[in-house]
């Protein structure tokens, strides 16, 4: 599956609602979503940050989707063309 596939699934399957939320409770969500990654993070359950991981990239791609951005062109644009950004941090 690309970034693009996942990103389609999530628009076809949770976007009206999504739309109907908006961007700023939808991203208090992802937000929600980023404290129980770091959560995860400091314990030892590899099946619970995986999910969180998952949990974090889904509503990421759904914010994406709201603000009309292909996640997968933003990558390739960003970390791609031209070598990709300079620097580091």
């Amino acid at each position: 599956m690309t970034i693009a596939e996942f990103q389609q699934h999530i628009l076809t399957r949770y976007g009206q609602r999504d739309k109907e939320r908006g961007a700023w409770p939808t991203f208090g969500w992802f937000m929600e979503e980023v404290g129980e990654l770091a959560s995860a993070m400091h314990g030892d359950d590899p099946v619970n940050k995986e999910e969180e991981f998952a949990d974090v990239f889904a509503w990421l791609l759904t914010l994406a989707n709201i603000q009309g951005v292909d996640m997968e062109r933003a990558i390739q644009r960003k970390y791609f063309k031209d070598g990709g950004p300079k620097g580091h941090k």
